[in-house]
């Protein structure tokens, strides 16, 4: 059988939900979300392999203002996601003006509009004219009013991207929902429940890591017999006065923090998780390549 594989950028403002569309094509949880910008911080590979096809769903970060090292490096991780890719997905917010980025419009690649959250639209017939607003900005080869909300129209989107499929091999192993490391997944929830429980500005400035050599976290047994996960991470900010913040009043802070995350380390690992959470000062550190680099955050 002939094997088929097609490369997807997913490219749209900050809070459009383009991290929610990749989760909900790939049918998991790759990437996380939360109503905070700049919520991706790098190119995010959802895989979808489905009879001889697969899918690559490249995530990406939102267009936004370069204020520091780490956000230009994002937009770098933009401009690198479109090179190569077959097609592109602009995502774009039905509740917003109109709008095309430059990195789209002067982009030569086929790009289908979908125009999300039509679930919030009462009166469907201002579509028409947005759908006709977009038009004259960009040639789109489809434009698709959709909620990833609610799912609506989004089963269109396959039968189209089926079309720049390449007959070639698979890149990915067929079982595999993303080319995340374990570690960066881990470290991921972990700054997902973060940015879910801390105040607007201070989540920008904060990384996760996991601490150990390891890639693959070992499951080792409890002194009931139990398989049990030791995970420990370490988040870091960037003032003392953030530090305080995060640990909260008694430690209340980092414990809720550790406890929401490590619901969902269970449900990944299947077993119990003893989840230790540290928290370390660096110092301005979206402006300093060393640490961008440590942090894996690099556009290359």
């Amino acid at each position: 059988m002939q094997t088929k594989t097609a490369f997807i950028a997913v490219l749209g403002r900050p809070n459009v939900g383009k991290s929610s569309l990749v989760n909900l094509l790939v049918g998991e949880k790759v990437a996380i979300v939360s109503e905070k910008p700049q919520t991706t911080r790098s190119r995010v590979n959802g895989i979808l392999t489905k009879d001889n096809t697969q899918y690559v769903f490249v995530d990406t970060p939102g267009f936004h203002v370069e204020k520091s090292t780490l956000s230009k490096h994002m937009h770098k991780s933009i401009r690198s996601a479109v090179a190569g890719v077959d097609v592109i997905i602009m995502l774009a917010d039905c509740t917003k003006r109109p709008f095309v980025e430059r990195e789209i419009s002067e982009h030569s690649s086929d790009v289908i509009l979908c125009l999300n959250k039509v679930d919030l639209i009462k009166d469907k017939s201002r579509l028409l004219t947005l759908i006709e607003d977009y038009g004259r900005l960009r040639d789109f080869v489809e434009i698709i009013p959709i909620s990833v909300y609610d799912g609506t129209n989004t089963e269109k989107l396959l039968p189209i991207l089926e079309k720049y499929a390449k007959p070639e091999g698979f890149y990915y192993d067929p079982e595999l929902p993303t080319d995340q490391p374990e570690r960066v997944w881990l470290s991921e929830i972990i700054r997902e429940k973060l940015l879910h429980e801390l105040h607007d500005e201070l989540p920008h400035g904060i990384a996760v890591q996991i601490e150990g050599e390891n890639s693959v976290q070992p499951i080792t047994k409890t002194n009931k017999g139990e398989d049990i996960v030791d995970l420990s991470a370490v988040i870091i900010c960037e003032k003392q006065s953030h530090k305080g913040m995060i640990i909260g009043k008694q430690g209340s802070m980092l414990k809720k923090i550790g406890s929401i995350a490590r619901l969902e380390t269970e449900e990944y690992f299947g077993c119990k998780v003893n989840l230790k959470l540290w928290v370390k000062v660096a110092d301005d550190w979206r402006n300093r390549e060393g640490f961008i680099n440590e942090f894996g955050l690099k556009s290359e």
